[in-house]
């Protein structure tokens, strides 16, 4: 980023847990209003739909459109892909909000769980936009998990997808062994309670709407999110076990593969994305890569001192700037 687009953190928000969760509450007003809006379930294998929320614009096949993918336990609702939906259409473009799999109310659509390496649904989902919408400039943005999701979509794509017009990717987790392994560190105990308490009724709610199909006794004295993925996850989404999921699921294998304009914006402060997964050569060696390491900002927080012209949220606006200096 140049000088004038530093990031300047909010004075008191400096720590980075403060900076991580405050972002989270801070109000939007009127986000939604001159968004039209509704709803379409995209099939990415059978028996299984994910329910996107569409902004169009009145003409919608000569606008660029950003596809938006949450995090963990996120949702198409979830604060930043309301922020970032309502910047992106405002500046012309479509905008589509996904909720993964089982996500933002959809555990009925699917019989499975969502994981780290389901970018075949989102490669799929791009497809379909280009053969049955006539959409030709597709953007990829994802946050945390997301943000794996649609880095390794791009690369396993590599030039495959004339759609695919780039990819943004915020606080990405692109080595799953290492973030789980600083999600359940103590010093995280606050969100690794979080997402395992999530991540539990949700089976709760799994198990009602497809009876017989999960057991649910080890649920009572399961700790860790590791457990949790060796008896769920992993099986659901037919890894050997959670060390094998965390280590294919990682979109850091394939980063040498994308062929496409692309931005990681990332912060060295991030509780439990570790800078060193950034130290490596499908990111250093690859010209299609921009990584922006800041010294600050939380986990996917970024939330910037007052700004003329802008709001808090610094990452969406530099994201916006990038987009529209490339569509």
């Amino acid at each position: 980023m140049t000088g004038q687009d530093r990031f300047h953190p909010a004075p008191l928000l400096r720590n980075p847990h403060l900076m991580t969760v405050i972002p989270r509450y801070w109000p939007r007003p009127g986000w939604k209003q001159h968004l039209p809006s509704s709803e379409r379930l995209f099939t990415t294998q059978p028996g299984t739909q994910l329910l996107g929320i569409c902004h169009w614009q009145p003409a919608p096949m000569t606008a660029p459109t950003v596809f938006l993918v949450h995090g963990l336990e996120g949702s198409a609702d979830s604060h930043y892909m309301r922020g970032m939906a309502t910047k992106a259409f405002r500046a012309g473009l479509n905008v589509i909000r996904m909720n993964q799999r089982t996500c933002g109310g959809t555990d009925h659509l699917t019989p499975t769980l969502y994981n780290s390496g389901l970018s075949h649904d989102y490669r799929a989902i791009v497809r379909e936009l280009r053969e049955r919408d006539g959409l030709s400039r597709i953007w990829l943005i994802g946050y945390s998990m997301g943000g794996n999701l649609v880095l390794k979509a791009a690369g396993e794509l590599h030039r495959s997808e004339p759609a695919l017009a780039g990819v943004v990717a915020v606080s990405p987790n692109i080595d799953p062994t290492h973030c789980v392994a600083a999600l359940e560190e103590p010093r995280n105990w606050l969100y690794h309670a979080h997402f395992l308490s999530s991540l539990k009724a949700r089976m709760r709610r799994k198990a009602l709407l497809f009876p017989g199909q999960w057991n649910l006794s080890p649920l009572r004295s399961m700790k860790t999110i590791t457990q949790f993925d060796e008896t769920y996850t992993a099986p659901d989404g037919g890894y050997r076990d959670a060390s094998d999921y965390y280590h294919r699921a990682g979109a850091r294998h394939v980063l040498s593969e994308i062929a496409v304009p692309t931005l990681i914006i990332t912060a060295q402060d991030d509780p439990f994305i570790p800078t060193s997964m950034f130290e490596t050569p499908g990111i250093r060696h690859n010209r299609h890569i921009t990584l922006t390491m800041l010294g600050s900002g939380g986990h996917c927080g970024f939330f910037q001192k007052r700004r003329p012209g802008e709001d808090r949220f610094w990452a969406e606006n530099r994201i916006i700037e990038w987009l529209s200096s490339r569509s």
